[in-house]
């Protein structure tokens, strides 16, 4: 047999081939090493890395990494460490919403290997199940939007109305001043993944009330609106499609899909884009991740949707046949010609939402949300009898709504939070319009009982406040 190291066989050229595709995999040789530091002017990675990390995260000291210890003491630190956790009753919503997972979903999807294992649909001959699963997710997502078209799924809701943004500005032929208006009721963490991907991009936001003041007098090219709004204040949101669009401007709105099985759909009222998350469909919170978040377009914007989308062709013998279409992410053409850089799907998390809406049905979440809409109901009459405590508004609401406090609203979480109760989220962190309110989710988890309790811990809460009783 033929040394490689002394003499070159015929198969040479393939075997560096094969060298050199491996190197691509598995990190640069040393020789390639050496190229790139000299290209930058170091000497060895040492040098970069001195360069290039602060001298407070580079000092040198010596790691404290305690011993190796056995498995079973490892676990008894842990179950003490979880010990030391309080469960309450959380009444905090803001985007995030407490939700039933049912058994069924649990064991046949999010846990189990057989889906969890499965990056994505790339080879769709052995992945027929799992690209239909995801063409009734998008059919799902586009009949409760009332838009025609809908992706196989996004990271979340923020980053698909990060995605809407760029979508906005790639259709819109308004001038590159243009700016685009995010609506004063829009969720804080969508807010901010907005503003983050429309720096580099060289994108100029304005915020603004736009359900009650109307667009500024700027140049847009794109709204982004919230339904309910962060208050849980559901409007009607025509007047602001319509306003925009004789300005040329593309309108999303993020909304929530459980509560648009009982109010009308965006499409209806002329929205371009809807984006939002699933993870109300039985998917838990994951403190605050994993979920699959949804962008659906209206006709026309198909060929500028982001992701990935599932379509139906046919097979060599004619029977229908799941694929991936229009595939324009970044993987699959050129980096600046891409319609998504965003681009992580939650397939897992998605199909676990298409199976909790395929487990109740159409019905069954009507029901549902009518339950929420009941709860919610029997909560705001029980907390607007509290003395100290008010209504912020009396405009519709779903499963969230707000209240205005007669006491400094942290002091009284403080208070309500000994007797076991997360009792909401203090509007005034994130809309200072708002420094006395505090807003309440109900859940299909939250029971009549539980409501009584944080209307009675409510109102302890703020009468002893009020009275400057110590806690």
């Amino acid at each position: 047999m033929t040394d490689p190291t002394t003499s070159a066989p015929a198969g040479r050229s393939e075997l560096d081939a094969t060298v050199t595709f491996a190197r691509r995999h598995i990190g640069p040789a040393v020789e390639d090493q050496a190229k790139m530091l000299a290209l930058l002017g170091h000497a060895s990675l040492e040098d970069l890395v001195a360069a290039a990390t602060p001298a407070s995260i580079r000092a040198d000291r010596p790691l404290a990494i305690e011993a190796g210890r056995a498995e079973h003491e490892v676990l008894e630190e842990l179950r003490g460490l979880a010990s030391r956790n309080q469960v309450v009753t959380s009444m905090i919503g803001l985007g995030y919403h407490g939700t039933v997972t049912p058994p069924v979903i649990l064991r046949n999807v999010l846990e189990s290997p057989a889906w969890y294992t499965a990056y994505t649909p790339y080879q769709p001959e052995i992945s027929q199940g799992r690209l239909e699963a995801l063409l009734n997710f998008q059919t799902v997502v586009a009949d409760l939007t009332g838009l025609p078209l809908s992706g196989a799924s996004l990271l979340d809701e923020a980053t698909a109305a990060a995605e809407a943004m760029t979508l906005a500005r790639r259709i819109s032929t308004a001038p590159a001043a243009a700016v685009f208006v995010i609506d004063a009721a829009v969720l804080p963490q969508t807010r901010a993944v907005v503003e983050t991907r429309a720096e580099p991009l060289g994108l100029r936001l304005v915020v603004a009330d736009v359900v009650r003041d109307g667009l500024p007098e700027d140049e847009v090219f794109g709204v982004l609106l919230q339904y309910p709004g962060a208050t849980g204040e559901v409007c009607d949101l025509s007047a602001i499609c319509e306003a925009a669009h004789e300005r040329g401007a593309l309108v999303t709105v993020a909304a929530d899909l459980l509560a648009l099985t009982l109010l009308r759909p965006p499409g209806e009222m002329g929205a371009d884009i809807a984006v939002g998350s699933t993870q109300r469909f039985g998917v838990p919170m994951g403190f605050g991740g994993p979920h699959a978040g949804y962008l659906a377009v209206r006709q026309g914007l198909e060929r500028s949707l982001p992701g990935r989308l599932v379509g139906v062709s046919r097979d060599a013998d004619g029977a229908p046949a799941y694929r991936l279409a229009l595939q324009t992410r970044e993987q699959h053409i050129r980096r600046e010609k891409a319609t998504n850089n965003i681009c992580t799907a939650q397939a897992l998390n998605a199909l676990g939402a298409m199976v909790h809406l395929a487990w109740l049905g159409r019905e069954g979440f009507r029901e549902l949300g009518e339950l929420l809409v009941r709860r919610t109901a029997y909560a705001r009459e029980r907390l607007a009898a509290v003395e100290g405590v008010e209504l912020l508004h009396d405009a519709p609401v779903v499963r969230e709504f707000a209240v205005k406090l007669d006491a400094p609203v942290g002091a009284v979480l403080d208070r309500v939070a000994e007797r076991g109760i997360a009792a909401g989220y203090p509007l005034g962190r994130e809309y200072p319009e708002y420094e006395d309110g505090l807003l309440i989710a109900i859940t299909e988890r939250r029971t009549p009982e539980q409501i009584d309790a944080l209307a009675d811990a409510l109102g302890a809460a703020v009468a002893a406040e009020r009275q400057g009783v110590a806690a």
